[in-house]
């Protein structure tokens, strides 16, 4: 969902408003940074997108900078550092899930070269395709997480209305939806 209305009326956080204009709808530079916007999207649910932005570095930083390869080898001990980590997310099913989904994607990569290539390969896929392919891959992934994931890594349509100053702005990053 674009927030152009609310960030032009100063009705967002600064948190929010630096990932409205530099991170939503951007297509991702790496694997981790893939990963990372997903990691985002496990943690949110449940709770406001803006303790997420908040909370985005100390989470960040628990999850070893993204590290798909560190996350895919965290044990108990990870899992009782981030449980006792006041700037995580600190759900069990949700760090769980975060780090089963970093051994499948290592897997993945391993088949595919890269997340990305995976990514790729399977656009474009209608948002029913791609949530069935997901929940067959991945743990902790519904609709919202799904689409949300999608949109801020520019796979799917719609992250910025064509009204939006920042629309512009994705579009020179080629992201897979426009490519079609």
């Amino acid at each position: 969902m674009c927030y152009c209305l609310d960030v032009n009326r100063g009705k967002l956080s600064y948190h929010h408003k630096y990932y409205h204009d530099n991170v939503y709808g951007f297509p991702c530079k790496n694997d981790d940074e893939l990963f990372g916007r997903l990691v985002l999207e496990i943690n949110q649910a449940g709770l406001s997108w803006d303790t997420i932005l908040k909370k985005e570095k100390t989470i960040k930083n628990a999850y070893k900078n993204y590290s798909i390869t560190e996350i895919a080898k965290f044990d108990e001990w990870d899992m009782k550092r981030i449980v006792n980590d006041k700037g995580a997310i600190r759900m069990r099913r949700k760090i769980l899930a975060i780090i089963y989904n970093a051994k499948k994607i290592v897997s993945i990569i391993d088949k595919n070269k890269s997340f990305k290539s995976y990514l790729n390969k399977h656009h474009p896929l209608s948002l029913a395709d791609w949530l069935s392919l997901f929940k067959k891959d991945f743990k902790f992934i519904g609709n919202d997480i799904c689409k949300e994931f999608l949109l801020s890594t520019g796979y799917l349509k719609g992250a910025h209305e064509k009204s939006c100053p920042i629309y512009k702005k994705v579009i020179k990053k080629k992201p897979m939806w426009h490519r079609n």
